[in-house]
């Protein structure tokens, strides 16, 4: 036990110094593409983050030998949305608040307010709510030519990608950009360099996220969590760590937008890529908790939506939505535990 506790740790700060040279990389490949930071966050960001969970996924579904284990793929591609929708906006919520609370009582309305491009997120919410939506009703139906309904979920995603770059008015200046990591002496270093520190960075937080989940596991069977309860709470919180990490650094060097944009784009990802799999791979019949878990990540995105469409999304209110994740937790433990 004491060494998969070392190892939990270890591999968490290593997602953690890891990530530091992702966005700093990332942040560089989207100025020499051209694009903006919220472009750079919900295309370029999102998708480099997404491989860990997508990669549990994709082993469960497709080389898991039993139902179990093909359960577990399912979980994920359910829980990873619940922690995007909950957890990882409250924790940008929570990280904006403890940033600005030095700030003197004459300036905590604006203190509360949300830099982002909040129209714009909105859109990203309602993308997600009509996807998810659908994922779920196909949850409940069983019906012979289910599985080719996994390419609409791709063809989504490249609907979605296509318009986030074709929307893009925004550009990164480079004065805004920090050194890059491997090239602190250079003022503009070249794709080359960038991509590099990008591609670099994402092997090593593969690596430690595969170790990170394999401790999580074991650590769940040690408290004698169900299947179930390790694809749904532990193994996405684990997977979704590094859009968390992420997050955290942006929000630490005043980049709330591209924490923001990071976020809502895995999101996407989390609801078309994962979902396609198991729609290709399994019956995709969800069960009483699955379907528990979709009713708090619809539950938390109806709030995203409602105040971001009305630009009224606060520090606060963005922390609030983190309950839903300890209420989806409650109603677990009495599920199986009861």
């Amino acid at each position: 036990m004491l060494l998969t506790l070392f190892l939990f740790f270890l591999s968490a700060a290593v997602i953690y110094f890891a990530c530091e040279f992702f966005v700093n990389g990332v942040e560089w490949v989207g100025h020499r593409f051209h694009l903006g930071a919220t472009a750079t966050g919900t295309v370029l960001a999102a998708f480099g983050t997404a491989l860990p969970e997508s990669a549990v996924t994709f082993m469960a579904v497709v080389f898991g030998e039993t139902p179990e284990q093909k359960d577990i793929g399912v979980g994920a591609a359910m829980g990873g949305p619940l922690v995007l929708a909950t957890l990882a906006y409250a924790v940008v919520g929570v990280a904006l608040w403890r940033a600005r609370r030095g700030q003197r009582s004459g300036q905590t309305l604006q203190a509360n307010c949300i830099n982002a491009d909040q129209r714009r997120l909105a859109r990203d919410q309602a993308w997600f709510m009509g996807i998810f939506i659908f994922k779920v009703g196909l949850g409940l139906l069983a019906f012979a030519w289910k599985p080719w309904l996994g390419i609409l979920f791709l063809a989504t995603y490249g609907l979605y990608i296509k318009r986030e770059l074709s929307h893009d008015e925004e550009r990164t200046d480079s004065e805004d950009l920090e050194p890059l990591k491997l090239r602190p002496r250079d003022e503009d270093p070249s794709m080359f360099w960038a991509a590099t520190q990008t591609i670099l960075a994402l092997v090593v937080i593969a690596g430690a996220s595969h170790v990170f989940v394999n401790q999580i596991e074991v650590l769940g069977v040690a408290m004698g969590a169900s299947p179930h309860v390790a694809a749904l709470l532990l193994a996405p919180v684990a997977t979704e760590l590094p859009e968390i990490m992420n997050a955290l650094i942006w929000v630490r060097q005043g980049k709330e937008r591209l924490a923001l944009a990071n976020i809502s784009g895995a999101m996407m990802i989390q609801a078309t890529i994962p979902s396609a799999l198991g729609i290709f791979m399994t019956p995709w019949l969800l069960d009483a908790p699955l379907l528990a878990a979709g009713l708090f990540t619809m539950l938390s995105i109806g709030l995203l939506w409602l105040r971001f469409r009305r630009s009224v999304m606060s520090v606060p209110a963005l922390s609030a939505v983190g309950g839903f994740y300890a209420l989806f937790a409650a109603y677990l433990g009495w599920h199986f535990y009861a």
